[in-house]
C-alpha cells in the first residue's frame, strides 16, 4: 500500500476556534511550521491552505522552504471558506461576481501548485449550501457550482482536483454533502481530472462507512484522488488523532485503500487545539504507518473469505484476535 504522509502545513502549530479566537497556543510563522514538520521524519509532502499560505508574493519564498527541507507539494486548498466574502457561498453563490472570484481564486492556487511542483487541488466549498428551508434553489445553485468546477478543471487538465465533502458546518446543509453528491457533481464537469477528496471524519459526520466510500470511488470512475485523515464521535468534526476512536472502522478502510489500488497520499488532517500541534500530528503518522503495516500483514484471502462468507461472529473473531490478541 501506498506509504506517502503529507501533513497540512497549520496543523502542526496552534489552534482556535469560536470560543478563543485568538488560539490555545502562540501561534508560529510559515517557517517556523516547515521546521516543525520537518521533524517527523515519515512526512515527505505538505499541503498548503490558499491566503493562510499562498498569497501572490510568496511562491518563492514557499519553494525555498520545500526544497530545504525536502518536502513536496502535495496540494494547495484554496481558501472558499474563511473569508468574509464568501458567506452565502463561492461557486454556489446567488452573485455572479463572487462565483467569478471563486473560479478566479482555483486558477490562482493551480498556478500556484504548478509552480511549486503540485499537480493536485483540494476544493472544500464550505460556505456552499444553505441554512434554512426555502432558502435555496437546489437545481439551480448545483447548476453554478457545476459550470464554475468545469471551467476551473479546464483550466489545466494536467491538474487534478478533489472535492472534499461534508455534511455540514459552516453551512447547515453542505451541496457537497456525501461521497454519492460527490461523484454525481464530477460526473456532471464530464472532466477526468475531477475526482474526489475522502476526509476520514467528513465519512463519519456524513454517516457514512468510509470504507464504502473508497470502494464506491472506485467502482464509479476510480475517482478517489486523495485522502484527508483524522478521527471524531461523529456528531461533529473533531479533527481528533488517526485512530483514536473508530480503529476498526478505520483498519477496513486501509484494508479498502489497498483493495482497490489507491496510491495517492494518506494526509493528516487534524486540528489539536489543546494538545501540541506537532506531538498530535507525530502520533497520527504513527498510526496511519501503523494501519498500513496492519492492512499488509494480513494474509491474501482472508478477509475476502469473510465477506463471502458474511458471517458476523467470524468476522467478530477474526478481528478480535488481529487487534487484541497477545500471542499473535
Amino acid at each position: 500500500m501506498t506509504t506517502k504522509y503529507s501533513v497540512i502545513l497549520s496543523n502542526v502549530g496552534s489552534c482556535s476556534d469560536r470560543y478563543v479566537t485568538g488560539g490555545y497556543a502562540e501561534p508560529f510563522t510559515i517557517a517556523e511550521l516547515f521546521e516543525r514538520t520537518a521533524r517527523i521524519p515519515q512526512v515527505t509532502g505538505v499541503e498548503l491552505v490558499g491566503t493562510w499560505h499562498v498569497t501572490d508574493r510568496n511562491v518563492k519564498e514557499l519553494k525555498g522552504h520545500l526544497e530545504h527541507y525536502g518536502l513536496k507539494l502535495v496540494s494547495i486548498i484554496p481558501d472558499h471558506f474563511g473569508q468574509m466574502k464568501w458567506k452565502y457561498g463561492s461557486f454556489a453563490a446567488k452573485d455572479p461576481a463572487i462565483r467569478r472570484e471563486a473560479v478566479a481564486h482555483t486558477k490562482e492556487m493551480i498556478d500556484a501548485a504548478v509552480e511549486l511542483g503540485g499537480n493536485l487541488i483540494s476544493l472544500w466549498p464550505g460556505q456552499d449550501g444553505y441554512d434554512y428551508l426555502f432558502q435555496a434553489d437546489y437545481i439551480e445553485e448545483r447548476d453554478w457550482f457545476a459550470e464554475g468546477l468545469k471551467e476551473a478543471s479546464r483550466y489545466r487538465p494536467d491538474v487534478k482536483i478533489g472535492l472534499e465533502y461534508k455534511p455540514k458546518e459552516p453551512r447547515t446543509h453542505s451541496y457537497l454533502s456525501t461521497a454519492a453528491m460527490s461523484i454525481l457533481m464530477a460526473q456532471e464537469t464530464g472532466s477526468d481530472n475531477v475526482g474526489v477528496t475522502i476526509d476520514f471524519g467528513h465519512a463519519l459526520n456524513a454517516y457514512e462507512t468510509p470504507a464504502e466510500s473508497v470502494a464506491l470511488l472506485k467502482k464509479y470512475g476510480n475517482r478517489l484522488f486523495h485522502v484527508h485523515m483524522n478521527d471524531n464521535f461523529r456528531h461533529w468534526d473533531d479533527d481528533m488523532i488517526v485512530g483514536s476512536i473508530h480503529t476498526i472502522e478505520t483498519l477496513e478502510f486501509f484494508y479498502w485503500l489497498k483493495r482497490t489500488g489507491y496510491d495517492g497520499w494518506l494526509s493528516i488532517d487534524q486540528y489539536p487545539y489543546r494538545e501540541d500541534g506537532l506531538e498530535a500530528v507525530r502520533e497520527g503518522v504513527n498510526a496511519m504507518e501503523a494501519f498500513v503495516r496492519l492492512a499488509d500483514s494480513i494474509p491474501p484471502g482472508e478477509i475476502e473469505a469473510l465477506l463471502k462468507g458474511g458471517k458476523s461472529p467470524e468476522i467478530a473473531a477474526y478481528l478480535r484476535k488481529l487487534l487484541l490478541s497477545l500471542d499473535r
